[in-house]
């Protein structure tokens, strides 16, 4: 899935046809040249296919837009760079706002990346929408009330969402929970919130082992064992990149999948690699904000995934969907900011104004920022099937939960939160 900065600036020249459908756009202002928008994608390690998966949202949303002539007229210009480590991703996003002077920077998938550069976005008062980076802890602590950042949703949404579901479908039928999630602030936060709602929902159940690997390690070999031994009744785990199939395969061959249930919150953003072969039917299986397959798919997202998949030859996963969305809102607040300017060109200041309380149609639907910047949007997760045309797993049913029912609310702490739910 590898793509260079070079290929993909190039794909970025011609819009096809489908895409040339023109959207709703006023006519020109008085200023002139580019919109430069910095991109911060992951292309290494094993962040890359969601780097690559958030650059070809931002490809689609690109086309489109400039096919429609732009925001106010002018073309958007892309300046892509590195999301790597924390420190030289900060450098990059320094040399974004002040040496290529982007308008606006887009992207960053880590929560350890996103932190560092939340303060640097304040003090370079240079805008910043976030593709995701916004785990629950330190988030509060480093950007309590940003203004120049705008975070994605809270990454314990899937995790709440798996837990309503784990209920619905598995309350009275399991005694014994185990965890297997990454050794950062993801994994364990994610465990730590289904836990909290077990508890919360008096599901009696009991955690054997937690077990924490480090990010990006493939053998499970010793994970599987200790699973095995302690016999759990759920098996729940974050794991959200290439290290879900390898442990679903290890599973299998050890034969938990045909003893044990499982809830994979985001395994879904690596779905074409969950084969049927070693994909049991039955697990909650959890897509994050887009599945590609909805039931009532936009015809955006009809639109998307045909353009995906003849590009790319591949289904589409989420972080196309955070990605697109943060191109759309921006436009979208722009105009509207120039609208309340009288016809200029709205300063930052005005623009982030606009982007508070914005709605948008993104790939999963109805996408917005709420006032404290942070998205509200659409989750998917349901239970795994066969039954389909596909060599993987999908889900029936689908089912679809707004954030609005799964995220804290703005000044709330997530278990100030989950403890207060009516029982």
């Amino acid at each position: 899935m590898a793509t260079t900065r070079r290929t993909f600036l190039r794909l970025l020249g011609g819009a096809s046809g489908a895409l040339a459908a023109r959207l709703d756009v006023p006519p020109a202002f008085a200023q002139t040249g580019p919109v430069k928008i910095g991109v911060l994608a992951a292309k290494a390690g094993v962040t890359a296919p969601v780097g690559e998966s958030g650059l070809r949202g931002t490809q689609f949303a690109v086309d489109r837009i400039n096919a429609a002539g732009g925001i106010l007229g002018r073309r958007i210009e892309l300046v892509v760079e590195e999301e790597s480590n924390p420190k030289d991703t900060v450098e990059r996003f320094r040399k974004l706002g002040l040496q290529s002077r982007v308008d606006v920077i887009t992207g960053v998938v880590s929560t350890g990346v996103g932190l560092a550069i939340g303060p640097v976005a304040e003090e370079l008062k240079t805008l910043w929408l976030a593709w995701d980076a916004t785990t629950q802890k330190g988030v509060e602590e480093t950007m309590p009330k940003p203004r120049y950042s705008f975070r994605s949703v809270d990454n314990e949404a899937e995790a709440v969402m798996a837990s309503i579901l784990t209920a619905k479908h598995l309350k009275g039928k399991i005694k014994t929970v185990a965890g297997i999630n990454n050794d950062y602030s993801y994994g364990r936060d994610n465990w730590a919130a289904f836990l909290a709602i077990m508890k919360k929902l008096e599901m009696g159940v009991t955690p054997v082992v937690d077990l924490w690997p480090k990010l990006g390690e493939t053998n499970f070999t010793s994970h599987v064992a200790a699973l095995g031994q302690a016999r759990p009744d759920l098996i729940f785990c974050s794991f959200w990149s290439a290290d879900a199939p390898i442990l679903m395969k290890q599973a299998h061959a050890a034969g938990l999948t045909a003893t044990t249930k499982f809830v994979m919150t985001t395994a879904g953003g690596v779905h074409e690699s969950l084969k049927k072969a070693f994909t049991p039917e039955g697990m909650i299986l959890g897509y994050n904000s887009m599945y590609f397959e909805a039931p009532n798919a936009s015809p955006l997202l009809r639109e998307f995934v045909r353009w995906h998949q003849e590009r790319f030859k591949e289904w589409p996963n989420y972080e196309s969907d955070h990605a697109y969305f943060t191109l759309a809102a921006y436009r979208a607040a722009v105009e509207k900011a120039a609208r309340a300017a009288g016809g200029k060109w709205p300063s930052t200041d005005q623009i982030i104004e606009a982007l508070e309380g914005i709605e948008v149609e993104s790939l999963s639907g109805k996408r917005s920022y709420r006032a404290d910047h942070v998205m509200e949007c659409s989750f998917f997760q349901g239970l795994s099937t066969h039954r389909n045309k596909h060599d993987f797993v999908t889900i029936d049913p689908v089912e679809v939960m707004s954030t609005r029912q799964i995220q804290k609310p703005s000044g709330t702490g997530l278990y100030e939160w989950i403890n207060s739910w009516k029982a």
